[in-house]
């Protein structure tokens, strides 16, 4: 897997460069894009990578929506129509439904052809596009079905972000909030000192930190079977909130901000469990409320969570598991948390 960080060349014209190499002479292009992604991200890509300007386009709907396993059928169909053969490259254009999805048919398509992630979202950037799990959803949650199958390439250029709401930004700065935690203390401190004082840049070496710790977390366990457990600091509370977020009169959350609320939960017991400093927890929930309104759960909202969080795919043995901190840069994987903990932790967001 080639991943291009930013820097001050341009990435996508370093991916043009790559594609104009041996590998790809007789390469046939296929983009899948959203709606968003066609009217706002296209045009820049195609102008800076000539190799694509002669590629056929497949569109999905926005979101979560399009992570089905019959739109993923309806494009293998499609594939197939236009006659895509072994070396046919898919260009996933969009945020991480759109590369989890794109990664899942690329897995699937002839028992596996090549795919290029462009992520256009930050949340892209620095997670969702990297790493080779790819997946669609079942039975309203998340990520149920799916492969382990790495893009040849990850293009990550932040010039995609300037079209981006802040809404869609905060998600992916909870991502690499969640990142720091996990590998990079010093960092962690900076962006959180920086969103106390109400500011916010992304800078593009903060993204390529992130895509660089989530790299090396990846290259040492591949097939997520110890320690990339790591990166799903918050993710099995975000999964389930996630999840319940999009049900009839609830508060509808992004995955970012899922994760966000996720996390609180996951520092609030590793202050109980694993005996962290109650001081990382006050300064994350104040952050986590500058970003986005905390959601209030009932007891009832608690079982509802409860049961997406029994789904969850790094349960054991009937036990839910989580990933805690016993300091900001010190995660521990599989820690078995009980559904009073898991209550309490939700009754305790705000």
């Amino acid at each position: 897997m080639n991943t291009i960080l930013p820097s001050h060349t341009s990435s996508l014209s370093r991916l043009n460069r790559m594609l104009a190499g041996k590998q790809y002479a007789d390469s046939r292009f296929f983009i899948l894009v959203d709606e968003n992604t066609y009217n706002h991200c296209l045009v820049p890509v195609v102008s800076r990578v000539s190799r694509l300007q002669e590629a056929e386009f497949l569109e999905v709907p926005v979101g979560e929506e399009c992570k089905d396993l019959a739109i993923a059928q309806q494009l293998w169909e499609s594939l197939l129509e236009s006659g895509a053969d072994k070396n046919t490259v898919l260009v996933n254009l969009g945020g991480g439904c759109v590369s989890d999805l794109g990664g899942f048919v690329a897995a699937g398509f002839k028992r596996g052809i090549n795919y290029i992630n462009i992520p256009t979202t930050l949340i892209g950037m620095v997670d969702a596009a990297i790493g080779g799990k790819t997946a669609v959803n079942l039975g309203g949650s998340k990520n149920q079905v799916g492969f382990f199958y790495q893009p040849a390439i990850t293009c990550i250029d932040p010039i995609f972000l300037n079209s981006l709401p802040d809404e869609e930004l905060f998600n992916g700065v909870f991502e690499m909030l969640k990142t720091f935690l996990i590998g990079n203390p010093e960092q962690y401190k900076a962006l959180v000192d920086m969103l106390l004082c109400g500011t916010l840049e992304v800078t593009a070496d903060m993204i390529a930190s992130c895509a660089e710790i989530k790299s090396a977390v990846v290259k040492a366990d591949p097939k997520d079977q110890g320690i990339r457990h790591i990166l799903n600091l918050g993710h099995t509370f975000g999964h389930a909130i996630e999840s319940f977020s999009h049900q009839e009169g609830q508060q509808s959350l992004g995955h970012g901000m899922a994760v966000g609320v996720g996390l609180v939960c996951t520092l609030y017991l590793s202050v109980k469990k694993l005996g962290l400093a109650a001081e990382h927890l006050d300064r994350y929930r104040q952050v986590a409320a500058k970003l986005m309104r905390l959601p209030h759960y009932s007891l009832k909202d608690t079982e509802d969570i409860l049961a997406f969080m029994r789904q969850d795919k790094k349960n054991a043995e009937g036990d839910i598991r989580c990933v805690l901190l016993q300091e900001i840069g010190a995660p521990v994987i599989d820690i078995t948390v009980d559904e009073n903990e898991i209550r309490d932790s939700l009754l305790k967001i705000n």
